[in-house]
């Protein structure tokens, strides 16, 4: 049937949870363009018999098909898109390094995609706040302290602070931190926040 392969992505991604990122389906996407092929080379030939041999009852049968090419085109460019910007919202979520089950899923050109906008995006918070930069990731919501109690989930090893003391970050190991240090290995499941 027409469009149904496009409309299959557009559901699958519609199916997915706000956050999650589906496999990248390659195989569905290159079935949509075979379509897509097909459909185009079906109307040539069609367009040019109509030319002449003056075959106007063909007309109604060409913009049907061309109508399901601009169908394709449209659900195929809603699905890459959409796919763009959950990579977008996980670069914010979990910093520039994602794990490998969110990696899994991407297509290489998404990779390649995500490393240029994160790339971007550092070049941007170093433009900055002066010498350093500004890290415009961290506090997504504001703070109601600057320091935070928290729970090492796993060994990372020594962890640096501001006034130049360094922690060890050992597995069940409370510390008080402050907070902007922490946000991102609370993101990526190093570290637990402890609510009192």
């Amino acid at each position: 049937m027409f469009c149904e392969k496009a409309m299959e992505l557009v559901r699958e991604l519609h199916r997915a949870p706000e956050g999650q990122l589906p496999a990248f389906n390659e195989d569905g996407l290159r079935q949509v363009l075979e379509e897509m092929k097909a459909l185009y080379e079906q109307n040539q030939s069609d367009v040019n018999e109509a030319k002449s041999g003056g075959r106007s009852d063909l007309i109604p049968t060409i913009k049907f098909r061309h109508c399901s090419l601009l169908r394709n085109r449209r659900c195929t460019v809603a699905y890459l898109y959409d796919r763009l910007l959950r990579i977008r919202a996980l670069r914010w979520e979990y910093g520039s390094v994602l794990p490998n089950a969110l990696r899994f899923h991407m297509s290489a050109e998404e990779m390649e995609w995500f490393n240029n906008y994160k790339k971007s995006l550092a070049t941007y918070m170093r433009s900055l706040g002066g010498d350093e930069g500004l890290d415009i990731t961290q506090d997504m919501k504001p703070p109601k302290s600057l320091y935070i109690e928290v729970r090492c989930l796993k060994d990372y090893g020594e962890f640096e602070v501001d006034d130049g003391t360094s922690v060890l970050l050992k597995k069940n190991s409370q510390h008080f931190l402050p907070r902007w240090k922490c946000e991102q290995l609370i993101r990526q499941g190093v570290l637990e926040h402890i609510l009192s």
